[in-house]
């Protein structure tokens, strides 16, 4: 892996003498307060102003804060004219727009594309706060406010729209949005290495469109003469995807235009995209739209575990800024008690976006930073009764896990280090995480530390020793966790291990409770029309539920999110997951009618007096009206209970968050 800058290694910006804000700015007053006559850097979220490590802006305004420039933030702006864009002045280098934390439609809409009227990242948790495409609508608007004034894109929203993309919510291909912001650059991942060169950069002279050696970025640019151009047709022949050439390489990835007609190009383009995901040897890639060349240099270095803790133990005044007042942030209130540890997911789950943005290489921090948190919630966060609400990251329990080898990491170009099998080159000791339980717990003033990250079951069972330390110390009542189904062939469309390894795991947690002298139960999560999922596997999972005594009280429905591997499975037919060549390519049957998606989420709630005529009408098709009754191995009763509707109740769901999960064991 290459050689790069450490990150706190730049010359700091001339106005570091201005010291550090207790908030970053919001409004001029604040700017005066400071002695400020300009901000550097104006960044623009959909979010409110959280100054917390958990909070995208929170940390690049510190970051560049901490680089000597001047940050000021403008937080879920009324987006409907120019005006509250100007409210901090013309910024000296750029504008910084992010949709915030979470994807702007996944935050406004639910699986069935039904508005939402809650916002957990807004005052009061009040929705309508941020527009539909929240990134093209502040690029806009930022635009308007002062036309030459550089505009940099960031965040999930930016990063899983940084290609040509399906978009679920209009049903159709969406070119790169950097394109229809007209933004001057894109940062994608976790930016903190390009955004501080960026502003460095530019505070020197440089133009947006001079930054294309910068990994991590995506911008408008032609090839350059003497570079070698592979063309993603070509990838899959003959091991044409190892082969290397001399000098710069670049992958031609099929253009927007064929991309928007032809899915098969689309699915090559998104198999080639996550082929081209480790840093340690993806090489750039161009996708041309219209008449323009879209350049993707290749991932960011990860972070170093000094780098990490330097990021975390930035300034942060741990709390949403004064102007909210007494208003609740509701993901202020889940997350200002929890400490994140790592970042980044090597599972490669096709249906989770953590892989495309914050990449497969696990990023630690070391137990000192980790403590020293700790200490500060304890000592700084108000309500603090001695509970840590959750010690994790995208994972519970892949904590400075790594391949063995760093030569073989560099050259890998797995799509999954644990599917199908875990990778004998992975390293998939817990011995660090158990040791860092350990020491948490130790801590004055601290009572319990509760583990409610996703925990990763199939590398969990590969350690008896963690998952005693995990059920005697840090589960209360419950434990949730992910198989996502049953059957081998939607498992198989996830990159899911079997239910075999869910089954070892609950033996292993129920042993562990009962030495322990607990009573505890394991919560699994499941989901409902993914690709590759038939009526006859919706069937056998819910008859799995039955069985076990599991009541899915919400259920999880396939959300496509932008550039996932299953959105592609499912706009295309066709899985990325093997070669993909016209009339040769690995088909998937995609759940995409509402009938059929409400028959798949109506198997998971079973139970539901409101889903037995379908579901009776849907046995009945299915050639299995023997599970129509009221016997133990039968799934639905014959007769509806009076008072209740013959059929589904018009325009009602009780299935329709995405996000929250809940089973009921009976």
């Amino acid at each position: 892996m290459q050689t790069v800058t450490p990150l706190f290694s730049h010359r700091k910006h001339w106005a570091h003498r201005f010291g550090t804000a207790p908030f970053l700015p919001m409004c001029r007053a604040e700017m005066d307060a400071l002695g400020w006559d300009a901000c550097d850097i104006v960044l623009v979220t959909g979010d409110a102003y959280v100054d917390h490590p958990s909070f995208g802006m929170a940390i690049i305004g510190r970051l560049l804060e901490a680089q000597g420039f001047r940050v000021g933030i403008i937080a879920q702006p009324d987006w409907h004219s120019a005006e509250p864009f100007k409210a901090l002045g013309r910024p000296t280098l750029f504008f910084g727009v992010t949709g915030g934390n979470m994807d702007s439609m996944v935050n406004r809409y639910t699986a069935d594309r039904r508005l939402r009227h809650d916002d957990s990242y807004s005052p009061g948790g009040e929705g309508g706060r941020r527009p539909d495409r929240c990134v093209i609508v502040y690029a806009q608007r930022c635009r308007e406010a002062f036309r030459d004034v550089p505009i940099v894109l960031g965040g999930i929203e930016a990063s899983l729209r940084r290609i040509a993309h399906y978009d679920y919510w209009s049903d159709k291909v969406r070119r790169s949005v950097l394109a229809d912001a007209k933004a001057d650059i894109l940062l994608y991942g976790n930016a903190e290495r390009a955004i501080v060169d960026v502003a460095h950069r530019i505070a020197a002279g440089d133009k947006p469109a001079d930054l294309a050696d910068l990994r991590g970025v995506a911008l408008f640019r032609r090839v350059p003469e003497g570079v070698a151009e592979l063309h993603a047709d070509d990838l899959d022949s003959a091991d044409e995807g190892a082969r290397q050439t001399s000098g710069e390489t670049v992958i031609r990835l099929p253009s927007y235009e064929q991309v928007e007609t032809d899915r098969e190009a689309y699915a090559r383009a998104n198999r080639v995209l996550h082929r081209e995901s480790n840093p340690g040897n993806a090489r750039a890639l161009v996708q041309r739209h219209g008449d323009r060349d879209l350049w993707l240099t290749p991932p960011p270095i990860p972070l170093t575990t000094a780098e990490m803790d330097a990021v975390y133990d930035l300034p942060y005044a741990r709390a949403p800024h004064p102007s909210y007042g007494d208003a609740k942030i509701p993901a202020w209130d889940m997350i200002k008690f929890s400490v994140t540890i790592m970042r980044g997911c090597f599972g490669g789950c096709t249906f989770c976006s953590i892989t495309e943005h914050e990449g497969r290489i696990i990023q630690s921090r070391s137990e000192g930073s980790i403590l020293r948190e700790i200490e500060t919630i304890r000592d700084r966060t108000d309500g603090f009764t001695g509970v840590i609400s959750d010690i994790g990251g995208p994972t519970a329990n892949m904590y400075r896990m790594a391949c063995k080898d760093p030569k073989i990491e560099a050259a890998c170009r797995r799509p999954s280090c644990v599917f199908p099998d875990i990778c004998p080159n992975l390293n998939t000791s817990h011995d660090d995480l158990i040791r860092l339980y350990r020491k948490v717990r130790e801590v004055d003033g601290v009572k319990k530390v509760m583990v409610a990250s996703g925990v990763r079951y199939d590398l969990a069972v590969k350690s008896p020793e963690y998952v005693q330390e995990l059920v005697t110390h840090h589960v209360g009542g419950y434990l949730k966790i992910a198989p996502e189904h049953t059957e081998r062939g939607p498992l198989d469309k996830m990159m899911k291990p079997g239910i075999g390894a869910y089954d070892r795991f609950k033996e292993m947690f129920e042993a562990a409770a009962k030495k322990a002298g607990k009573k505890y139960y394991l919560i699994p999560y499941f989901i409902a029309a993914h690709p590759g999922t038939t009526d006859e596997d919706m069937m056998n999972l819910a008859l799995w539920l039955k069985k076990n005594r599991y009541r899915a009280d919400q259920v999880q429905t396939f959300l496509p999110s932008p550039m996932a591997v299953a959105t592609a499975m499912y706009h295309t037919g066709v899985s990325p997951l093997r070669g993909v060549r016209h009339g040769a390519s690995d088909k998937v049957e995609a759940i995409k009618g509402l009938r059929q998606r409400r028959l798949h989420k109506a198997f998971l709630r079973y139970h539901d007096p409101d889903n037995w005529p379908l579901l009776r009408e849907a046995l009945q098709a299915m050639g299995r009206a023997d599970l129509i009754g009221s016997g133990p191995h039968q799934l639905v009763p014959a007769q509806q209970p009076s008072g209740r509707p013959a059929g589904p109740l018009p325009g009602r769901s009780r299935t329709q968050k995405f996000t929250t999960k809940g089973v009921r064991i009976t």
